[in-house]
């Protein structure tokens, strides 16, 4: 027989309430995906730093926390310009990108000294881009055993950091 609701059924629970907006699509644009007015990605750099969980800032890109990540310290690295493909990147966007992108690795093996790394560019939304008209890369820092049955059986990631102390830490780090 099952007990009352709250009574212990042996379960632990982690609450990821956040993820719920992600879930609901709460954070896309709605309209004109190529209107960067409602773009997050245009919006972003508006906001101030730590507020927008920008980690640093450069000319033609910047670095900013991934605001649903697969694992702490998810970073992405973005152009300012609205573009969808990373072939449309200037000659000096591309140098600044993967200028970037190397940072952000130095930083989070600095950070948090991560065993390894996952980069990508998802091009479109059949390729996975949840926001496919705004070219970004993902710096995803990985450890040994962080695709442990949280993520595979349960779809819940555990984050031991909020991502404004995260971004605080990051950004103290940021070379530069």
């Amino acid at each position: 027989m099952s007990g009352a609701v709250g009574d212990p059924d042996a379960f632990d629970r982690i609450w990821t309430p956040h993820r719920m907006a992600y879930i609901n699509g709460e954070s896309k644009p709605a309209g004109d995906p190529d209107d960067p007015s409602i773009c997050p990605f245009c919006v972003i750099p508006t906001r101030p730093d730590d507020e927008a969980l920008i980690v640093a800032r450069g000319s033609l890109v910047y670095a900013v926390l991934n605001l649903y990540p697969y694992n702490a310290g998810h970073l992405l690295v973005v152009p300012y310009r609205h573009l969808p493909d990373i072939t449309d990147l200037t000659v000096e966007e591309s140098a600044e990108f993967a200028l970037f992108t190397q940072r952000a690795v130095s930083t989070l093996r600095a950070a948090s000294h991560p065993h390894g790394f996952n980069l990508g560019v998802n091009l479109g939304s059949v390729a996975g881009a949840g926001i496919a008209a705004h070219l970004h890369q993902h710096i995803v820092p990985r450890w040994g055993g962080d695709t442990n049955f949280m993520p595979v059986v349960g779809r819940t990631r555990v984050l031991p950091q909020l991502l404004h102390d995260t971004r605080d830490l990051l950004a103290s780090v940021w070379p530069g």
